[in-house]
């Protein structure tokens, strides 16, 4: 069958896949054009959270591939919008001892014990990260406020675009969780941190009786964001060997099992707030993603499914929340955040 003048099936985007005459009529039928993996994204994802420019809301959270260079550039290639570190604290730290992680039917159980190279580890990883082009994020988890205030210089310094406060480590003792659970010091921290830099400030907080309260000291203490959740504070028994599995017996759950419990979070801190958060807590696909959105999230951290099922789920999520932009014809993602609360 003759090609009408000048038709080129390769030429365009997309492209011609097939076509077909039928009663006089062309039938085309169009082969988008593939993009690959890792490759950031059009403009209908770009969302600006706490002051940073984000091609799309999905990055990784910190503690899964954020510990070297060569991690953080897988995450990079897989398209993460941002680069989010593993926590580091002033002095180094070796970590609890094994098992340090567990896997169950409904998650991930694990207690790292924030394991790191400390201060002196942290400008040399920040500045490989930077060579990714993507903004990095720096988490830091002192034990008191002079020190997280060290650390954010430190961070700064190197080249981060930002600052991650880890409130909400569940199992180590004398930071995470233990500061975050009271308001007062969690605005005595951020106070002190966004006193020292200019970079934008998040305050990753956890699931604590007084959440709602420590958000609104953060916020008026200066930070620019929030992080919610972390990981639950858990314990896994073999029942064989009849005690604790991890190392050091608690640990904190991650995973689809504490996802409905960050939606909830995060519905209630953004309705009286109304402020920047990024959403994490059993994010697996692009549902569980707009679920976080539409409660109020204006972007999304995943853990335990890169884990699970590699960094590629990231670019699964991003396509997956492209096509459902489509599908409720909307333009932006803008306009799904906090959607949830209009209905």
């Amino acid at each position: 069958m003759p090609r009408p003048a000048g038709f080129r099936a390769n030429s365009g985007c997309p492209r011609v896949e097939s076509f077909y005459y039928q009663a006089g009529c062309l039938f085309i039928t169009l082969k988008p054009t593939a993009q690959k993996p890792g490759a950031l994204r059009v403009a209908v994802l770009r969302i600006h959270v706490a002051g940073l420019e984000l091609e799309h809301p999905v990055m990784n959270a910190s503690g899964i591939l954020g510990s070297s260079p060569e991690a953080l550039g897988r995450l990079a290639r897989a398209g993460a919008s941002a680069l989010v570190t593993k926590s580091f604290t002033k002095e180094p730290r070796e970590g609890y001892p094994t098992p340090i992680a567990v896997p169950l039917p409904y998650g991930l159980l694990n207690a790292v014990g924030l394991s790191n190279p400390g201060l002196e580890g942290l400008p040399s990883l920040v500045k490989a990260a930077r060579r990714l082009g993507r903004p990095v994020i720096v988490s830091i988890a002192g034990s008191e406020p002079g020190e997280f205030a060290e650390l954010a210089a430190a961070a700064e310094e190197a080249g981060a675009a930002a600052v991650e406060l880890n409130l909400s480590c569940p199992h180590a003792r004398g930071r995470g969780l233990e500061l975050g659970m009271d308001p007062q010091t969690v605005g005595e921290i951020v106070a002190a941190v966004a006193s020292t830099v200019k970079i934008p400030v998040l305050a990753k907080l956890g699931l604590v009786d007084r959440l709602v309260e420590a958000a609104g000291k953060a916020l008026e203490a200066g930070a620019r964001g929030l992080v919610l959740i972390n990981t639950l504070r858990a314990m896994a028994i073999d029942v064989y060997a009849m005690r604790p599995v991890l190392g050091n017996r608690v640990g904190g759950l991650s995973g689809p099992a504490i996802h409905p419990v960050a939606v909830r979070a995060v519905y209630e801190v953004y309705r009286e707030h109304n402020c920047d958060i990024i959403g994490v807590g059993g994010v697996e696909d692009w549902r569980s993603a707009a679920e976080l959105i539409l409660a109020g999230a204006r972007a999304i951290q995943v853990g335990t499914a890169i884990v699970t099922r590699g960094e590629q789920v990231i670019d699964e999520i991003v396509k997956g929340l492209e096509n459902y932009l489509n599908e409720v014809g909307v333009k932006s993602l803008e306009e799904l955040v906090g959607a949830a609360h209009k209905q």
